[in-house]
């Protein structure tokens, strides 16, 4: 096996005295694991970090074989790390796509829209003009996953305006009226998720909730549900930045 991509950096776990097992993100081949020699050098540490893009080359004698894999920094997010809540969100966009995604199967629009909410992450400066680009991203990634929500019509009635549930069963819409009497049990839909906006902190706080549930419940099982600590970390500094 030998791999040639440009990739962003997921996860990296120390191996033995000074080596590192990278988890990185393709676009055409998907989450390929890597041994780095070196990893935990001075060198290489500022390289091998959630966020980064680099240029990867994995090598493997076989498919079954973890591949050794070289890197060179294309475009380094270091600085964001001195920040806490950029640092908080890369963290938690790298540990959900790292804990959801199976290794080797392409998923071209979760690399595009990740490498695009990191971006935005960088670039903003102010949380709420990224906050709304990351519920956005969770519920990509859970629609490529094949547990995407419909937002599209009402669940009851089939009518397509007015929608402000959803159920928390189905993931599907619903209406105002059709939801009225069960309003107790349903998830709020946010604005934002069917107009395109940015939405307010309050619409932000709802898409959060909607996704949290759906995620908790589908994707982040088992020992994947370790992943979701980053994202109490993140939601918690976005609710101190709201106060």
């Amino acid at each position: 096996m030998q791999l040639c991509s440009d990739a962003i950096i997921l996860a990296v776990r120390a191996h033995g005295e000074h080596g590192a097992v990278v988890r990185a993100l393709t676009r055409d081949h998907g989450l390929q694991p890597g041994y780095v020699r070196g990893g935990r050098s001075t060198r290489l540490r500022p390289v091998l970090l959630a966020g980064n893009v680099v240029a990867g080359e994995w090598r493997a004698r076989t498919d079954a074989q973890l591949a050794a894999l070289s890197v060179e920094l294309i475009h380094s997010r270091a600085p964001l790390f001195t920040a806490p809540l950029p640092a908080a969100a890369i963290d938690w966009l790298t540990a959900l796509t790292a804990a959801a995604l199976p290794d080797a199967q392409p998923y071209p629009a979760v690399f595009d829209t990740l490498g695009a909410v990191l971006d935005a992450v960088e670039a903003a400066p102010v949380a709420r003009d990224w906050a709304a680009a990351i519920v956005r991203y969770e519920l990509l990634l859970m629609a490529e996953l094949g547990f995407g929500l419909d937002l599209r019509r009402c669940a009851v009635t089939g009518g397509t305006d007015d929608l402000i549930w959803v159920s928390p069963k189905s993931g599907a819409a619903v209406s105002a009226a059709a939801g009225a009497p069960y309003a107790d049990r349903l998830l709020a839909l946010p604005p934002f998720l069917r107009d395109g906006g940015t939405g307010d902190w309050t619409q932000i706080g709802a898409g959060l909730r909607l996704s949290a549930h759906f995620l908790t419940r589908d994707v982040l099982t088992g020992r994947a549900a370790e992943a979701l600590a980053a994202r109490e970390r993140l939601t918690d500094r976005l609710n101190r930045a709201v106060a």
